[in-house]
């Protein structure tokens, strides 16, 4: 299973007929984690009239929660929500203060500047698809170890470090759906003499 989400901050600022929006987009990965971010967005603005938001979690069960602080009713929290859920992004907070400069915009003015602001803050910080993957850590003799890593890197897994010593220590980190291919890969290559260690599993931009 993938799962899309922003790969860190974002931020964005625009102006309309005066009241100033400013965008924070986050990665986050629990709800408290998400409301933790929503109260240090407000602790930077305490003057500001308006600190609108929207985050979704995807754990055990989908959570998401939107506000529109006190913006009439539906022109705030549901226009930023819906810039996470249109991209089917998940485990993301998206703050949007604002500071009123005078002129009443509408509710539809006021969708359309917090959709733009959420959108451009969610562009900023960039969308990373994760998958799941399982790292391993090896070392071979210094005669297998070309011959190794070539056929990492042919068969698209990924090598992230190498140690160079007595021998070579090699770590790799490959999908989740292509363990079995990863495994027989070393086990072919090495000849069954090589001990592979689970370093870690979970998910990971992996490209």
């Amino acid at each position: 299973m993938s799962v899309i989400t922003l790969k860190q901050l974002g931020k964005s600022e625009i102006e309309i007929t005066k009241s100033v929006f400013i965008g924070h987009a986050a990665p986050v990965t629990t709800p408290e984690e998400a409301n933790s971010f929503v109260n240090d967005i407000r602790s930077r603005y305490p003057d500001a009239r308006h600190n609108c938001y929207a985050w979704i979690v995807n754990g055990d069960v989908v959570m998401q929660k939107y506000s529109d602080d006190g913006e009439p009713q539906g022109t705030a929290g549901m226009p930023i929500l819906s810039c996470i859920t249109k991209q089917n992004i998940t485990n993301a907070a998206i703050v949007v203060t604002r500071y009123f400069g005078g002129i009443l915009l509408g509710k539809g003015g006021l969708v359309r500047a917090y959709s733009e602001a959420a959108s451009e803050a969610v562009r900023n910080a960039g969308i990373v698809e994760l998958k799941d993957v399982i790292s391993y850590s090896f070392r071979c003799d210094y005669s297998l170890s070309e011959r190794i890593l070539y056929d990492l890197k042919t068969e698209g897994h990924r090598v992230d470090s190498i140690d160079y010593g007595a021998d070579v220590g090699i770590e790799v980190t490959c999908l989740n759906e292509r363990n079995d291919e990863f495994i027989k890969l070393i086990t072919d290559t090495g000849t069954g003499k090589i001990e592979l260690k689970k370093v870690r599993e979970g998910q990971d931009f992996f490209d």
